[in-house]
């Protein structure tokens, strides 16, 4: 597919689709081809390309603290026994960008551990709906 054909189907302006197709290039994952069948394909197969793989190419590690891995980041210790939080934010987002592939998310598909997730609610709509009442500034 070209960047404008991805562009127009995202909703997205050329140029910044090109940038990040231009850092997944640089990153591996996916490779361009110019000439009358030009456009970008994944280097491997989509059920092998993860979002934690392409969130790692544009972004860097999925969870940091002052630029390390929660586990490498040195706390005093009145907060040592909070680092294990850091280290429980990245287990999570690991299990849930680790745990489905582009082409499912492309199908529509969700592993059975990640529906289970979707379907738990989460304290953070009560929190929307606290905020939705509130009177307009």
């Amino acid at each position: 597919m070209t960047a404008e054909e991805l562009a127009t189907r995202q909703e997205l302006p050329v140029n910044y689709l090109e940038t990040i197709l231009l850092d997944l290039r640089r990153g591996g994952i996916v490779a361009s081809r110019r000439g009358p069948d030009a456009g970008y394909r994944f280097v491997r197969p989509a059920e092998e390309v993860t979002p934690a793989d392409v969130m790692r190419t544009l972004d860097g590690p999925l969870a940091e603290v002052r630029g390390l891995r929660p586990e490498l980041t040195s706390y005093s210790d009145a907060l040592h026994r909070s680092s294990s939080c850091g280290s429980a934010l990245r287990a999570s987002l690991r299990e849930v960008l680790e745990g489905v592939s582009i082409a499912q998310l492309a199908r529509g598909e969700l592993p059975p551990r990640l529906r289970e997730l979707v379907a738990t609610p989460t304290r953070g709509s009560s929190i929307s709906r606290r905020r939705a009442r509130r009177p307009p500034v």
